[in-house]
């Protein structure tokens, strides 16, 4: 990871980690029971969480795995993550520190390998898939689920998320996202449709964004209110502005080898 896009991964989640994994969205337990579904996990699977955040997937995946690893590049968000194991008393998680382009595991080390909300901050996408790829079994899921605009539309959502969030880089359409699993050699992947509610004012008080950020932010879902051109669909009502964030999860198997 290159050293400034790293200084402002560290910068944007060690501020937004709290306000983060206390999100409605990012806690909505349904959308969790879906990824860990489309992962088709059992008891008998070793996971690995790539860009784990406060661990809410991890431990999602932990009531059902035999075990759980997450990893992650900001030290807050693992603290975080520690303290949600505690919470809901579960033993079975281990928890590293690291670069999501290098992944400090053996070949083959877990049957899932997934990463969530977590694809839009790599400066290189592919490469972290790959990694990813590398630590699964044969046969094993390899699962994402990230933010995914339609590709009509991901030009001004991208422009909307830099303004929120310098530390993205690019929410990649469906078609797009897919294409990587395609070209690192997963074949043609599952991909599931998850929108998930969102809030305009909450959305901005847990992000940090660049001195006039909010405010161009707001200027731009005011427009989208008549024009949809950042394809959230958003409306007002009693006065909030509510819009659906696009999401998916792309699935398939390791390639036996």
């Amino acid at each position: 990871m290159e050293d400034k896009h790293a200084a402002n991964i560290l910068n944007q989640f060690t501020r937004q980690a709290a306000p983060f994994a206390a999100a409605a969205p990012v806690r909505n337990e349904a959308a969790l029971a879906r990824i860990v579904e489309a992962a088709s996990t059992s008891s008998n699977d070793t996971v690995l969480d790539v860009a784990c955040g406060p661990g809410i997937l991890a431990c999602a995946f932990a009531r059902k795995a035999n075990h759980v690893t997450g990893i992650d590049f900001t030290p807050r968000m693992l603290e975080l993550a520690r303290q949600q194991q505690a919470a809901q008393g579960l033993s079975n998680l281990t928890w590293f520190q690291g670069d999501a382009t290098k992944l400090p595991f053996e070949e083959a080390s877990f049957s899932v390998v997934t990463s969530r909300i977590a694809f839009h901050h790599f400066v290189e996408p592919l490469v972290v898939l790959k990694e990813m790829i590398r630590v699964c079994k044969p046969g094993g899921m390899v699962v994402v689920t990230d933010s995914s605009p339609a590709a009509a539309k991901a030009g001004a959502f991208n422009h909307m998320e830099r303004l929120r969030d310098p530390s993205h880089t690019r929410s990649l359409p469906p078609e797009e996202l897919a294409g990587l699993f395609v070209t690192a050699g997963l074949g043609h992947p599952i991909v599931e449709a998850m929108p998930l509610p969102y809030e305009l004012d909450s959305f901005l008080a847990r992000s940090f964004p660049a001195e006039g950020g909010e405010h161009e932010i707001r200027k731009l879902f005011a427009a989208s209110l008549s024009d949809d051109q950042l394809g959230l669909s958003p409306v007002t009502r009693d006065g909030q502005v509510l819009f659906t964030f696009p999401v998916v999860i792309v699935a398939a198997r390791a390639p036996l080898r």
